[in-house]
């Protein structure tokens, strides 16, 4: 890693949620987990992800394989919406006028013809 200006080996270091880190991590060399582990030591320094990252660096220096996978790949970020709608202007409901309660041009009327005592 740059003494000057550390980068952690994973783009979005910093947002990712902790299951996609878990999962990012896999596909990280020996090396990386070392200088992400240093990164994350120096900057956030939290324990769960801490635990996460050594956890996968014991595995690589017992033996695992870096899995392939593509880093600039982050399914937790959703697709731009399509635009446009699937109703039909058909399906609207017909315009009307909305009532008069609360228009100062259109007082409210009383209820009716109703008189009370008349049942």
């Amino acid at each position: 890693m740059s003494a000057e200006q550390p980068v952690p080996p994973i783009p979005g270091y910093e947002g990712l949620p902790i299951g996609t880190l878990q999962h990012r991590v896999r596909a990280l060399t020996l090396e990386q987990m070392r200088d992400l582990i240093d990164y994350e030591s120096g900057h956030a320094d939290r324990t769960n992800v801490l635990a996460i990252l050594r956890s996968r660096l014991d595995e690589l220096e017992n033996g695992a394989e870096p899995s392939g996978g593509d880093q600039t790949f982050h399914p937790e970020t959703p697709e731009a919406p399509r635009g446009g709608s699937d109703v039909s202007s058909r399906g609207q409901a017909p315009h009307g006028n909305p009532p008069p309660h609360g228009v100062p041009a259109q007082p409210a009327e009383p209820k009716g013809d109703y008189q009370p005592g008349t049942g």
